[in-house]
């Protein structure tokens, strides 16, 4: 018994070690081309033999190089050791802490843009999606305003700007979304309790309507997931596909582009869809019932 774990092990081992030298060897030779220099300049300048670095792109190379030539590499090429060895998407040094909205004019155009480029380059695959309150993809202009109307009149474009980004990456039906949040949420809303006792019963019916015929329409690449927030709780936050994963704390995204990160926040996703009460193509009914609580 031991023998077969020990077994098992070692061949896991060996796999892992396999694909990080294969990861290696391709983000050596992306390094290469982007230096746009021949081998032998790139070898001298990284302190190889030419022959040394022909081996380390050989697809039978199944060694990676010592510690020190992989820390040179970056320095070199301002590339984190972890994009080398493919425990990073991302070749930046450093995580982000994007700031979302910023009090100076037009200040937040930055992070709308930043948003903007997270859910393009995130085209092709799932991005998974806990909002702060109701998602930003189903809200109507009139609850967009009435969340950002005590907002400096900078913050509330930024606001705005963030919100009809999510829209209109929804509305490409070719993007394929995953949302998840507590069905407390939407109680809550249709009620008119806490954040939402000023809004006009008028206005929550009609984002109500809306919601419930977005999330039909969408049905199924877009997918919504209700949870019982007192069994489960979260944050909130995004997961681009591979790419990127960024939390919301107020004012601020915290972005990682970690691999183990982005892995972490994918399987807390996952366990709330797992714990999910009302599943995606029960929601549009769902949300149509809430409607019946505006008396």
């Amino acid at each position: 018994m031991v023998i077969i774990v020990n077994t098992y092990d070692n061949a896991h081992y060996t796999m892992d070690k396999r694909k990080t030298v294969e990861i290696f060897r391709d983000r050596l030779g992306q390094l290469i081309e982007r230096a746009a220099q021949s081998r032998s300049q790139f070898a001298a300048q990284a302190g190889l033999d030419r022959s040394t670095l022909s081996q380390l792109l050989s697809p039978s190379n199944v060694r990676l190089p010592r510690a020190e030539t992989i820390a040179r590499i970056a320095t070199r090429h301002a590339v984190s050791v972890d994009w080398l060895l493919g425990l990073s998407q991302e070749d930046q040094v450093a995580t982000d802490i994007v700031p979302q909205l910023m009090i100076e004019p037009g200040a937040g155009r930055s992070a709308y843009e930043r948003l903007a480029l997270w859910h393009d380059q995130a085209r092709g695959y799932k991005v998974r999606y806990v909002p702060a309150t109701l998602p930003d993809q189903l809200k109507t202009d009139d609850v967009i305003s009435y969340e950002t109307g005590l907002l400096s009149e900078a913050k509330a474009a930024a606001s705005r700007d963030v919100a009809r980004a999510h829209i209109s990456h929804a509305a490409d039906a070719s993007n394929e979304i995953e949302v998840c949040l507590p069905y407390q949420s939407l109680e809550n809303f249709a009620c008119g309790h806490g954040l939402w006792e000023d809004l006009a019963i008028d206005e929550r019916r009609r984002q109500l309507i809306h919601m419930a015929d977005r999330l039909q329409s969408g049905y199924p690449a877009y997918r919504c997931f209700l949870f019982d927030g007192r069994e489960r709780y979260s944050v909130p936050y995004t997961v681009f596909g591979l790419q990127r994963a960024a939390i919301y704390v107020g004012d601020l995204f915290f972005v990682f582009n970690s691999t183990e990160h982005i892995r972490v926040l994918t399987g807390h996703f996952d366990d709330l869809i797992r714990h999910a009460r009302v599943q995606p193509n029960e929601c549009a009914t769902y949300v149509r019932r809430l409607t019946r609580k505006l008396q």
